[in-house]
């Protein structure tokens, strides 16, 4: 399945840094000036997975396929975005393309880096972004209330249901209120709110930018970025993209020594590329053969059916039994043979819900 997260913000937060460490590239331009960003660049990132790693050894198959992200860099949002200031509205219609927002937020001091308000303030920031999606919301949300009146009044009980919705929603959102946070009571309000692909409905990771000594050690600003997280119920990933960029150029054999020295245990990209993965509520199960490990994605809770649909469609249509051993078993057992010998390779039905780390077989007939 594919998965798109947008990487927003205001301008030289360090978006485009981030975006060429994630995605281990120079494709996106980083200069110090606003508006370096006017085109999205886009990048399939891996998402870290020893287990893949593991499997492959026992397994030892002709090659491995970890599970993606597509990561979008998105031109930086200015005050006045949503009427069209520093081409707000391009800009903000990438952003309506994506599946979730990795909000990066400037967290560090350097007056050789223009900030575009002077000053740096997480806080300040956060809700500059806040206040322009809620306001482009509030156009679409306008033209759906609009229409919804109108069909109202000639009698149609649902569309006057519909609109009072709207009605509810829009005051809401004029409260500065983020739409993800507004109630919902049935399954026709969460397909109302899913039609209009509402900008602030979408779920937010928040990216705390900082200098080597803030991500170390943390400052103020990281603080400010992890209580408005918190009081929100939203992620919060701390991360030095000055030193992710050190990170790649250097040969993957030293990548381990420099963590070290610096005190870290992993780099950070991998942590945000997993929060990303976590916050859209996706797992991944594998399958496992001589031609191929390979992780794939799915959404917690789907059951085997949906699961064999991403491999193909014609697997959910013609779906009869998953064979399922779980991946800890594998790894002790080390082999499907000894797994099935041990009596812990099961075959489930229609009904069976996947679980993170399966490693699946599917019987389909088409």
């Amino acid at each position: 399945m594919g998965i798109r997260c947008g990487i927003v913000g205001l301008p030289n937060v360090g978006k485009s840094t981030l975006f060429n460490a994630i995605t281990a590239s120079s494709q996106a331009a980083a200069e110090n000036y606003p508006f370096c960003t006017i085109e999205p660049n886009t990048g399939i990132v891996p998402v870290p997975d020893e287990r893949v790693k593991q499997l492959t050894s026992i397994v030892n198959p002709a090659r491995e396929v970890p599970a993606t992200i597509e990561f979008v860099d998105i031109a930086g949002l200015v005050k006045g975005a949503a009427q069209g200031e520093g081409l707000g509205n391009q800009f903000l219609a990438h952003i309506r393309d994506v599946d979730a927002i990795a909000h990066v937020v400037r967290c560090f001091d350097d007056p050789n880096v223009i900030h575009v308000d002077g000053t740096v303030d997480p806080r300040r920031d956060i809700e500059v972004i806040e206040t322009e999606l809620i306001l482009k919301d509030l156009e679409t949300l306008d033209k759906k209330l609009d229409a919804a009146q109108r069909k109202g009044k000639t009698g149609d009980a649902k569309a006057r249901a519909e609109a009072d919705f709207y009605v509810h929603l829009r005051e809401h959102l004029t409260q500065g209120r983020l739409a993800r946070y507004f109630p919902r009571t049935n399954e026709e309000e969460e397909l109302w709110l899913r039609d209009m692909h509402l900008l602030t409905a979408k779920p937010v990771l928040y990216v705390a930018n900082s200098d080597e000594n803030g991500v170390i050690h943390g400052n103020a600003y990281i603080a400010t970025v992890r209580a408005i997280a918190e009081k929100e119920g939203a992620r919060m990933v701390p991360i030095c993209a000055k030193i992710e960029m050190e990170l790649i150029e250097l040969p993957e054999e030293e990548r381990a020594h420099f963590l070290r020295d610096l005190g870290l245990n992993e780099p950070g990209l991998h942590a945000l590329v997993r929060a990303a993965y976590d916050l859209l509520g996706l797992q991944t199960y594998f399958t496992a053969g001589p031609k191929e490990v390979r992780a794939w994605t799915v959404r917690k809770g789907a059951k085997a059916p949906e699961a064999a649909g991403v491999i193909h469609t014609d697997f959910e249509k013609g779906f009869i039994r998953a064979e399922v051993m779980k991946f800890r078993d594998f790894i002790q057992l080390k082999s499907e043979a000894a797994v099935r010998e041990a009596g812990l390779l099961r075959s489930e039905g229609r009904e069976y819900v996947v679980e993170d780390g399966d490693v699946m077989h599917f019987r389909f007939n088409v």
